[in-house]
């Protein structure tokens, strides 16, 4: 009997995609935009989509192999789908690899902050990084909700094997239980 030696390639390909979906949704829920003030616009929805997709890749850092390969594998993903959706909003082919150099710096940016002051404990730091990004804001005290619900996020993702997260994608808090709240202590 021959086998087909993708196969298995593409069952991982087919897991990588569900899970992005499932970060997409997650960065979809509409509290984030009523109840949390991320901005309704390409540039919310995108900062959204980088905010969950960093906590996720916080997670799978901390998790043993395969989980190093699935997070360089849910990037690429990621990525593919920026380029798509820049491609439909009609950009040409010479602008679409400057932007997608921007957003790749935007993105890998994010990721230090948010990382620098989730493993800090600094949560000053953290509601100043999102008020910055996510809100396009100067004022940390706009972020105090979103910071709690980042908190919270980042906390049920720890409790969750690399088995859970493939199967049943990141399991979030509601995010409209954050909505004018301080950070939680």
């Amino acid at each position: 009997m021959i086998r087909n030696p993708f196969r298995r390639e593409d069952a991982r390909r087919r897991a990588i995609e569900a899970l992005h979906i499932r970060i997409n949704a997650a960065a979809r829920v509409p509290a984030l935009y009523l109840d949390l003030g991320v901005p309704d616009t390409v540039e919310g929805r995108f900062e959204a989509l980088c905010l969950h997709v960093v906590l996720v890749l916080r997670h799978l850092r901390r998790l043993p192999a395969p989980a190093a390969d699935i997070a360089q594998d849910l990037v690429n993903s990621v990525f593919e789908q920026l380029d798509s959706s820049l491609r439909e909003l009609g950009v040409g082919d010479m602008g679409v690899s400057k932007r997608m150099k921007k957003l790749a710096q935007a993105f890998y940016g994010r990721a230090a902050a948010y990382d620098a002051a989730l493993d800090a404990g600094d949560r000053d730091a953290l509601a100043a990084a999102l008020a910055r990004n996510v809100l396009a804001r100067e004022e940390p005290g706009a972020a105090q909700g979103l910071s709690a619900y980042v908190l919270a996020a980042d906390a049920a993702l720890a409790g969750t094997d690399l088995d859970a997260l493939m199967a049943e994608g990141p399991v979030l808090p509601d995010p409209a239980g954050f909505a004018d709240s301080p950070a939680q202590a």
